[in-house]
Formats: structure tokens, sequence, C-alpha cells
């Protein structure tokens, strides 16, 4: 069996914990390890990329939308977060779908073709998200899937799919390359985005206005 086969195999974390997780390992042996399986992973999901051009497409499609919903559920809520966050400074309309102020029933019910969805969708797989794509693409918006594997749900809906490696040394998927494909994903469509500078440069001001940050006193100092 292949390490990617192997890895595959061992669906939850204590499958994983009772694989890779062994008493007699010193804590420098298993840093090491994490390192290197990390460092792996990135590599691999960067090629895959070059490969596919499959961000690139995901940022085309992101910039012709009207309107962009974000989500994931579990572990991926943070990836979801993440990039809703850094899209936000430099583009209108995004909404992430967190259950709460704006739930998953609230944005089906008024989907547009020029809508677009983007779903990290990570093994064991939310049944939730799944709907939530799977009634997305239904309703005629446009979807982009985040996931860890070419035979994963929605990647058969999914106009663009991103494939990320997630394997691992230790008892948790890498979540490593997932927050460099969202880095990666939010540089390019802000790259592009009309107007990115200009909401840069109003957010600054009203951050200021309204006191969100400590000042900076090292900067302070040098004036």
């Amino acid at each position: 069996m292949s390490e990617e086969d192997l890895n595959r195999s061992l669906v939850s974390p204590r499958d994983r914990f009772g694989n890779r997780v062994r008493k007699n390992l010193s804590a420098a042996t298993m840093q090491e390890r994490v390192v290197a399986s990390d460092t792996r992973a990135l590599a691999d999901t960067y090629a895959r990329l070059d490969e596919s051009g499959a961000a690139q497409q995901a940022a085309a499609v992101v910039l012709g939308a009207r309107r962009r919903f974000i989500a994931g559920e579990g572990k991926s809520a943070a990836y979801a977060l993440l990039l809703a966050t850094d899209l936000s400074a430099t583009l209108s309309n995004i909404h992430l779908i967190e259950g709460r102020a704006l739930t998953p029933i609230v944005a089906l019910t008024d989907v547009r073709e020029t809508d677009v969805l983007i779903v990290f969708a990570m093994r064991r797989y939310s049944a939730e998200v799944i709907r939530l794509g799977r009634l997305f693409h239904e309703a005629g918006g446009q979807l982009i899937c985040i996931t860890d594997s070419e035979s994963a749900p929605l990647v058969d809906l999914a106009n663009v799919v991103i494939i990320v490696d997630t394997g691992s040394a230790s008892y948790a998927d890498s979540p490593t390359p997932v927050v460099a494909v969202a880095h990666l994903l939010s540089t390019l469509i802000s790259a592009s985005a009309k107007g990115a500078r200009r909401r840069l440069t109003e957010r600054d001001r009203l951050a200021q206005e309204l006191g969100l940050y400590e000042p900076d006193e090292e900067a302070l100092s040098e004036n």
C-alpha cells in the first residue's frame, strides 16, 4: 500500500493517532516528521495547482461573480473565515455562511447564475456542507470546491475543483496546504479586483476613526 493510500484509509483522527503517534517517539522526532510531511504536502499541492491552473480558474470565477458565498463546517469553518476575511478587505459582496447571521437556508433562497459558492470540504466531509453545495449547484449558482481528494463529494458538481494534499505525520490532517491555498486564492483575486487599493485605503482610514487597533509605538517613535 502506498503512503497516499494508507493516508486515505485512516479515516478518523483516532485511526491516524494509533498509526502515527508512538509513545517511544521523542518530541524532536515527532516535530521532524510533521515538518517533513507538511513540506511534502505543500510542495505537492503547489505542483498540482501549477499543472491544473485551478487557482487561477477559481479566481476568474470569483471576480466574475456578483455575490460570493464561502462555507465550511468544523475545522473547515476556520478556512472559510480566513478566506472571507481576506477577501472582504479588497472585494465587495463577500458572504460567509456561518449558521447564525447567514444560514444555508437564507443563502439558498435566492441563488442566481451570477452567484458563486466556495466550499471547503475536507474529510470526513460535513453532510451539511455537501448538501449546501449540491443545492447551490442545483439552484443554478457556480460552485468552487476546495477539497482533499479527486473522489470527494461535490467534485463532480463543481465548476472548479482545487485539490489539496493534507497528508501528515500527525493524527490531524495537515491544515498547512489548505491555509496556503486560501492565501494564494485571496492574493490572486485581490490583485485583479477593481477598487482594491481604494477599499484598503478607506479601511485604514475607518480603522483609525474607530480606534480598532493599538497604536504602533515603534512607528510613532520613528516619526
